[in-house]
């Protein structure tokens, strides 16, 4: 579960204080949402919100990926511009997370995958469920015109994708486990 791209989060032209002195970014993957620190080559000043290409292929601005990180070693800044970056990220992906909803299934049987989403209880989970057998949801607004008193889609799936973030969940939805977690918790959609 490698992202191709990710988007800067926080750029430190030295690195942490604590830390070797170099050219080091937290980063937000676009696909995977894995947290990484990456350092920059030397002569590259990354800027906050900037995407970057941190894949396999040979990279132009990031020299190495240093480690993944979850949300408590995040910079204050990138914790700042990590709320930012999810609002655009679950825009961009709308087609992605609303196909989510569309497919989404059992885990065992006593919980739905749905009901790992914050604000969606079993009431909510068979509205969604018996709305989409009616024909599927073509985007946040359908869903929140079509299931009544659901809160807002991107709100909860920003709230999924920040706790999943700080790692220590039972099971991801949305983002790859964080370092140290096992892989096989990664229901993804």
């Amino acid at each position: 579960m490698k992202d191709d791209n990710a988007i800067v989060l926080d750029f430190l032209a030295h690195g942490k204080p604590s830390g070797k002195e170099e050219p080091l970014a937290q980063v937000l993957g676009t696909t995977y949402f894995n947290l990484l620190e990456v350092v920059a080559r030397d002569d590259q000043r990354l800027k906050a919100n900037e995407e970057v290409y941190i894949g396999d292929g040979e990279r132009e601005k990031v020299k190495y990926i240093k480690g993944r990180i979850t949300t408590d070693d995040l910079t204050g800044n990138a914790s700042s511009e990590l709320d930012y970056v999810l609002d655009d990220l679950i825009e961009e992906n709308e087609d992605r997370f609303v196909e989510f909803f569309n497919n989404a299934q059992p885990i065992t049987t006593r919980q739905h995958s749905l009901e790992l989403l914050p604000s969606v209880g079993k009431k909510h989970m068979w509205e969604i469920i018996e709305e989409r057998d009616t024909g599927d949801f073509e985007g946040f607004d359908d869903m929140k015109e079509r299931v009544d008193l659901l809160p807002d889609p991107r709100t909860i799936i920003k709230k999924r994708l920040k706790k999943e973030l700080e790692g220590g969940r039972k099971r991801y939805l949305f983002a790859a486990p964080p370092k140290n977690e096992n892989q096989d918790k990664y229901i993804g959609i």
